[in-house]
């Protein structure tokens, strides 16, 4: 057994980051086994993405370009996964844990008969043994977990655990191309059509930056000093399910348990207590700020920085000083 494989989640011909920060996971992991770093493509008109597979960093690029494959369906994606790791015999299959991801990772996890390493912010090899890192309890608690390397094993990385190398325009090579294993009248699951929410707006999970309110905004109209800083910043806007479930804001902007879980360079959390639940989807962020009246809120512990006050006179005198820094 040798190599790598990294599986590139792709929508419509362009890849999620997520995929990226799965070939830096990979690249690591490559490295210390002396094998290859092979990413997979499969798809329709996926070429663009295949080059940016080298510009990444991986080595060879195995793909499927085919009709079937347009969509993601589990069927046709975890057979053919199936018969590329028949094939190229890996010591590790990585994915990032977007939602295909875990699905397929976890399909062609049981069809092996192979372990699963899920949700992992850290792996690394440690002479003939896998360690890795998984948060359990809401990221509260740190899991080590360790696995033999002379056994096939699949991993999932969690969103933005890893930092995605950056590209290298210049990079090229080898390109395998396999066929796909069903045909279209052989796959049960037929997708119809697709629905578009939150256009023009930052993807929560993708984000760098993330400006949430709470209770504390009060109503709708409270969250307009929220978007006016997340603008500024070129962040996104979240929510708590408190706001969320008395209809101030739709459900995609809510963050915690219940809502999206994200892990940005930096989270702005206002108006917001700080339940467990909501600490559930953002505690793993690299800079918490806190901006609420109560100095005794679970989320002023948390927080690396805390401001105390009235949030509609601090954000936009924030929003302000972010504007003549920036130069906006």
């Amino acid at each position: 057994m040798s190599g790598v494989l990294v599986w590139i989640d792709q929508f419509k011909g362009r890849a999620l980051p997520i995929s990226w920060e799965a070939i830096a996971a990979g690249r690591s992991l490559a490295e210390r086994l002396g094998g290859p770093l092979s990413a997979v493509v499969f798809g329709q008109g996926i070429d663009a993405v295949a080059a940016e597979a080298f510009q990444y960093g991986a080595d060879r690029v195995i793909k499927s370009d085919d009709a079937t494959l347009a969509d993601f369906r589990l069927e046709p994606y975890a057979a053919l996964l199936d018969k590329v790791i028949a094939g190229e015999n890996p010591s590790v299959v990585i994915a990032g844990a977007s939602t295909r991801g875990r699905e397929l990772v976890a399909a062609s996890a049981a069809d092996a008969g192979a372990p699963l390493l899920d949700d992992v912010t850290e792996i690394v090899v440690d002479g003939s043994t896998y360690r890795a890192v998984h948060p359990v309890y809401a990221g509260k608690v740190l899991s080590d977990v360790s696995a033999a390397t002379d056994d096939l094993h699949f991993v999932t990385a969690r969103n933005r655990a890893f930092t995605a190398p950056e590209p290298q325009p210049a990079r090229s090579g080898e390109v395998i191309r396999v066929t796909p294993v069903l045909s279209e009248d052989q796959i049960a699951t037929k997708v119809v059509r697709f629905e578009e929410t939150g256009r023009g707006t930052v993807n929560l999970s993708d984000a760098r930056i993330i400006v949430s309110g709470g209770r504390g905004v009060g109503g709708p109209d409270g969250f307009a000093p929220i978007r006016d800083l997340a603008v500024a910043l070129g962040g996104a806007v979240g929510a708590s399910r408190v706001a969320v479930d008395n209809g101030w804001i739709p459900y995609a902007h809510q963050v915690g348990q219940t809502g999206k879980t994200v892990s940005p360079d930096l989270y702005i959390a206002v108006g917001i207590s700080g339940s467990v639940q909501h600490q559930a989807g953002m505690r793993t962020s690299k800079v918490i700020v806190a901006v609420n009246k109560d100095a005794e809120a679970p989320i002023v512990k948390l927080a690396r920085y805390a401001v105390i006050g009235d949030l509609f006179t601090l954000l936009p005198a924030l929003t302000g000083a972010v504007k003549a820094r920036l130069g906006k």
